[in-house]
């Protein structure tokens, strides 16, 4: 690892520790502050902690947390480092860690694609880690449809969301009992604050009202203001791939599209093996094959992703339309041709 990936590595775990040291003030008193976090105010208003809850997470498990997220492996609190989780994958392929909408409480592809561009994050597959913890079921809806039954332990666990990520979606191995504290300990100084809501002055009063009259109608207005879990829609291939689907590209939302989705992965010494960069060439490439039906068309690749086959355990995750709209397809298509003459 080289110095400079070091320090911002350092600088991250020093930002996450702030984060965690966060106080917990709502226990100690009668009204709700922008900066407790909905963990704790949810228990104090009789709600309670779900099985994935770290007390007060210490800064060494939050800092071996943090490594195993962003780099795949750590050492143990003996100093024995660990193998890494995957040798194809970090977590960080496809998830971010940061918040990605700016309205936590509904779904909305374009303004997720502006906030990423605004703020030059990966346009990915996989739900952030930022607020993960404050969910309640992972692996939702259509996901059954890929993982059949390995969802059983996975939708309404956390744990087991993560053991099924490691060991299937990465290709790797499952997680030891310390592992598992030492993500999610890093993941709790990434659970949302009172203040993510974005509450008016209105709404915040009515908050602390209700936290103070009625425990149980603040619990559900706060769960009001974000959504407690991420839907997932397998989406449908166009009638014609040479049509595509019903809708006018967009090519600069289809650039950020190619450059922070697929490029996040398909570059020099990325996880793919297959190279994106932006030759013509490559343009030609992928223009050529768009009505195939293969994983070399955009259309198959980003509605049914692939699967992992003999002698080539990697797999890439398909986009979920909640993910990327149809639109937004065509966007990345009409990037793609708008750059071969």
């Amino acid at each position: 690892m080289n110095n400079a990936k070091k320090y911002n590595i350092k600088i991250a775990i020093a930002v996450a520790l702030l984060l965690s040291a966060a106080s917990f003030t709502f226990l100690e008193k009668q009204e709700i502050n922008s900066k407790d976090n909905l963990m704790e105010v949810l228990y104090a208003l009789g709600q309670d902690y779900p099985e994935h809850y770290i007390e007060k997470p210490d800064s060494a498990n939050i800092k071996r947390g943090y490594e195993l997220i962003h780099v795949g492996k750590t050492k143990s609190a003996d100093g024995i480092a660990s193998k890494a989780i995957s040798k194809f994958y970090t977590c960080t392929s496809c998830h971010n860690v940061e918040r990605e909408d700016l309205d936590l409480t509904l779904v909305d592809q374009d303004a997720r694609l502006e906030y990423a561009m605004e703020n030059k994050l990966p346009y990915l597959q996989g739900s952030t880690f930022w607020g993960i913890v404050n969910r309640e079921s992972w692996y939702n809806d259509d996901y059954i449809l890929k993982y059949g039954s390995l969802v059983d332990d996975a939708k309404n666990s956390l744990k087991g969301s993560i053991q099924l990520c490691a060991t299937v979606c990465s290709q790797g191995r499952e997680l030891e009992d310390w592992e598992m504290t030492s993500i999610l300990s890093y993941l709790s100084t990434l659970q949302m604050k009172v203040e993510d809501l974005e509450l008016n002055i209105a709404e915040f009063e009515q908050m602390n009202s209700l936290a103070e009259s009625n425990p149980d109608s603040a619990i559900a207005f706060i769960k009001s203001h974000y959504l407690s879990k991420s839907p997932a829609t397998f989406a449908e291939l166009p009638e014609s791939k040479e049509k595509g689907y019903s809708f006018e590209g967009r090519p600069q939302y289809g650039k950020a599209i190619y450059e922070l989705g697929c490029q996040h992965c398909h570059h020099a010494y990325g996880e793919s093996d297959l190279v994106l960069d932006n030759s013509v060439l490559t343009f030609r490439w992928l223009k050529k094959h768009m009505p195939d039906n293969s994983k070399k068309s955009i259309y198959e690749i980003i509605r049914k992703g692939s699967y992992s086959e003999l002698g080539h355990k990697e797999y890439m995750p398909n986009y979920t339309l909640e993910k990327m709209s149809h639109r937004q397809v065509e966007d990345l298509r009409a990037y793609i041709e708008s750059n071969v003459k």
